[in-house]
């Protein structure tokens, strides 16, 4: 590992540079799990929001997230190079942010009302997380070569996992108040937008032990890479290879099936007429997601050693094929137990392979502005499907009179077919030449 930071750098400061991302990891993924959890379960049962309208919170945010990365800071870093500066600047101030958001939506009345500040004040939020994400995505490429990506994903994706499950189940206990309280309380006494806007705050701590990242690190670890080319204003988009932009729409179809029912999955498993787990139980599940995560992410770099990037990806592909189908059929908890591992699997498999996979098509000059096309195919998924596909299916199903249950089975199946179709389009991907890829 010390060689990715050039000759000059010293095993310790390679070590000092993995301990400062992975701690951060750790942090986001703590925060993600202690929130955005429970928030869907409170939108939809404490708040009264229909299934479509609990969407929206990820379908706004995530459309802000992609909009300011690729025509905001995409461009800023190219120009500026700074990577490690956006991620502390967006944490802090969205840290800020969320505290209000809290305070925001206890001032309504109407609890739909209520529900609408949160959506409204987290796309406010989302602005400067994306300087976070892009800023992540860019210092990543360049500080590691291509063949150690989807290994070092992998093992940060299980550092981070960590965080996620210790999240999860902190989030559970607070979401009811340690069952001393009632259902949503966590959120309407501000305790989780507290804590969540601390750990912001406090995850800006070791990124301030990482390099700044930019073109130099990519130079200075690889001394026969050539100076970055400028590109002139306006053409860039012009410059996206055919087979990066097949790619691109393979991820839409992928990343849409993955996540088209993780807002809906927590109102699935809660549903009286199904499941109905507490909040606790909701944790102990999402939670095997995350330790698969954890385990996979260890062994992702001997996986990506034998198989390549595109077959890993087919790979993640039919495994989250797989776990859809057991939410379909499932009629125990033990079995979703294990639909939720390998969700878990999954999602680990295809973000740490199609990561590799893209910085491959990607040339260095041209990181900012296309990692932020490729993290729009995962951020837009957070929500748009939900919005557009999944959400208006099962309320639709359920106006016309079938049961709670089957309406959102029915969502699962169509995330299924969209996975499908994303790994058909892959597949004819892998076979195409292109003549940007490098090998660097």
């Amino acid at each position: 590992m010390s060689s990715f930071l050039g000759t000059g750098k010293t095993v310790k400061q390679a070590s000092k540079t993995f301990l400062s991302i992975s701690s951060f990891e750790v942090l986001v993924q703590f925060r993600r799990g202690l929130f955005y959890s429970y928030l869907s379960i409170y939108l939809r049962f404490f708040l009264g929001l229909s299934v479509t309208e609990t969407t929206l919170l990820a379908t706004f945010s995530m459309l802000v997230n992609v909009i300011f990365q690729t025509f905001v800071w995409g461009r800023v870093s190219d120009k500026l190079q700074l990577r490690r500066t956006l991620i502390i600047i967006g944490e802090i101030i969205a840290a800020l942010i969320t505290f209000g958001v809290w305070y925001a939506h206890t001032l309504p009345g109407d609890k739909a009302a209520a529900g609408y500040a949160i959506i409204i004040g987290m796309t406010v939020v989302e602005v400067f997380w994306s300087m976070s994400n892009l800023g992540w995505s860019a210092l990543i490429s360049d500080l590691y070569p291509s063949e150690k990506r989807a290994g070092l994903q992998g093992r940060i994706q299980s550092i981070g996992a960590i965080g996620r499950m210790t999240g999860i189940f902190i989030g559970g206990m607070l979401y009811d108040g340690l069952s001393k309280q009632y259902d949503g309380w966590g959120f309407e006494s501000g305790v989780l937008f507290i804590i969540a806007s601390g750990v912001m705050l406090i995850s800006t701590i070791p990124m301030f032990l990482a390099p700044e990242g930019g073109v130099a690190s990519e130079k200075g670890r690889n001394h026969d890479t050539p100076p970055p080319q400028k590109i002139p204003h306006g053409i860039w988009k012009s410059s996206l290879s055919a087979k990066f932009a097949i790619f691109l729409l393979a991820m839409i179809l992928v990343n849409f099936g993955m996540n088209a029912i993780v807002f809906l999955k927590p109102q699935y498993l809660s549903l009286d007429e199904g499941f109905g787990v507490s909040s606790r139980l909701l944790g102990y599940i999402l939670n095997m997601g995350a330790l698969a995560t954890f385990l996979i992410g260890l062994s992702i770099g001997r996986m990506s050693g034998r198989l390549n990037d595109g077959l890993l990806l087919i790979t993640g592909n039919l495994i989250s094929i797989a776990h859809l189908l057991i939410y379909i059929f499932a009629v125990n908890l033990p079995t979703v137990f294990v639909g939720e591992f390998l969700a878990g699997a999954a999602r680990v498999i295809i973000m740490a392979s199609s990561y590799s996979y893209a910085a491959r098509l990607i040339p260095p000059e041209k990181r900012g502005r296309q990692f932020a096309l490729f993290n729009a195919t995962f951020f837009l998924s957070w929500g748009v499907p939900g919005t557009l596909i999944t959400g208006p299916l099962t309320d639709y199903l359920i106006r016309e009179g079938n049961t709670q249950l089957f309406s959102y089975q029915m969502a699962f199946v169509a995330a299924a077919g969209l996975l499908t179709i994303g790994s058909l389009v892959l597949l004819l991907n892998m076979k195409m030449k292109d003549p940007q890829e490098k090998q660097d």
